[in-house]
């Protein structure tokens, strides 16, 4: 992973201006991923794409797909959009026992080594090593000690899979810490948040520093690049918490004092660019992303069925099918929407788009088809684009995409991601 090596170094010797970093797009939606690639082809910069424990694993993962498949998913798509192959990289998000956390420790850790192991094995060089979370049987919260005991068991695995890897390729690099934000948004209605205290960040870097040195994992320290902490971000399902840079003060003058490291944010969907802008100036070089593209992508696809509606008059076709479809199969949404009253508005319009685990199934991915090819083959006129998708009848109407629905669609969803790139702009 020359290229985050390099990009945390250039990072810690920029000067004023615009920051050095990178957005990390965490989706295995194929548009978001292909929207993705295609503006990184076009600006000549890297794409870093993540996948999580939950969307990816020895299992399956909720998208079906091996650590192996999702690299061969990704490399294809990136071939398509014309992205050099050196300029894609790939990450590994929240690995640990998440996935397997109704299970005992020692059962939820070993799932979670095989999992590490296989990402190392398919090429996944960025690694976030994440064992905060507790397993069947531990304490509530799991102290920090044993947080940082875990991730070095995680990383032991990650070193000799890459020791023993055919085309070992480049080392991994590493992400470490504990204050995490809940995967795709807060539960629940947040207030304000509490920034993570240099002293805690100190804390939890000492700690692992000090594991790290006991297992023998000196080399691989030298490539952990960042740390994980709480600068004040978060959304839950109708509201955002803006960055505020004068709380974060403190933590970003912290980081100054590593020569090696930055931060890396997580839930960032939905900040305004002068805050992704801010965060990046402030050291939070690496912004991940996911909902918040999704959210453009369900956003682009809902603007597309109404005008479907108007056009073809065939009515909510995907919308029905889509709600339905969630209404039937609960899993991925009952433990986030709780308030019978807001049910409806939530299921379609939460900011953390519990939607993203439907677009796969078999009935929503057809609906879909369908509309798309509606619309391809009877083109709606201008003035219903101008009404539903007005930043694409301008673009329509400028010449910069087609009318096309992929066209459409593709820009939509990389509405979401353009403030992250021009963040990074340095």
């Amino acid at each position: 992973m020359k290229l985050m090596l390099d990009l945390v170094r250039r990072h810690k010797q920029a000067g004023a201006g615009p920051a050095v970093g990178i957005p990390s797009v965490c989706s295995a939606h194929p548009v978001v991923i292909a929207a993705t690639l295609r503006e990184c082809a076009a600006q000549g910069r890297p794409a870093l794409i993540e996948a999580t424990s939950n969307q990816v694993n020895q299992d399956g993962g909720y998208t079906g797909m091996t650590p192996q498949n999702f690299r061969s998913y990704v490399q294809d798509l990136a071939a398509a959009e014309g992205l050099a192959p050196e300029l894609l990289l790939l990450g590994g998000d929240h690995l640990g026992p998440n996935a397997w956390r109704k299970l005992p420790a020692d059962g939820a850790m070993a799932k979670a080594e095989v999992m590490v192991t296989q990402y190392v094995s398919a090429g996944f060089r960025k690694i976030h090593l994440d064992c905060s979370m507790s397993c069947a049987g531990d304490p509530v919260p799991l102290p920090e000690p044993e947080i940082a005991a875990r991730a070095v068991r995680l990383c032991l695995a990650a070193e000799q899979a890459w020791a023993e890897a055919p085309e070992r390729g480049q080392p991994p690099v590493y992400v470490i810490g504990t204050e995490v934000p809940v995967p795709g948004g807060a539960h629940e209605d947040l207030g304000e948040l509490a920034v993570t205290s240099p002293e805690a960040a100190a804390s939890t870097l000492e700690l692992h520093r000090v594991a790290f040195q006991r297992a023998g994992l000196d080399a691989a320290w030298e490539r952990v690049i960042a740390m994980v902490v709480q600068p004040g971000v978060e959304f839950d399902h109708h509201k955002v918490i803006d960055y505020r840079p004068d709380k974060a003060r403190a933590l970003s003058a912290f980081i100054e004092s590593q020569p090696r490291l930055v931060f890396e944010a997580h839930s960032t969907d939905y900040q305004t660019p002068e805050r992704l802008a801010q965060l990046a100036r402030d050291h939070f070089a690496i912004l991940k992303v996911g909902p918040g593209v999704t959210f453009a992508l369900r956003e682009t696809l809902w603007a597309l069925a109404a005008v479907e509606r108007e056009w073809v008059g065939e009515g909510d076709g995907l919308v029905d099918t889509v709600l339905g479809v969630m209404r039937a199969e609960p899993e991925h949404w009952r433990g986030y929407y709780q308030d019978p009253a807001r049910l409806d508005v939530d299921l379609a319009y939460s900011l953390s788009d519990r939607i993203r685990y439907y677009w796969a199934h078999p009935a929503v991915r057809e609906a879909c088809r369908t509309m798309l090819a509606r619309l391809d083959a009877a083109p709606p006129p201008l003035t219903l684009l101008s009404q539903y998708l007005p930043r694409q009848y301008e673009a329509v109407r400028d010449g910069r995409i087609s009318m096309h629905t992929d066209a459409l669609l593709r820009d939509g969803t990389v509405q979401a991601l353009r403030p992250y790139l021009q963040a990074c702009s340095a």
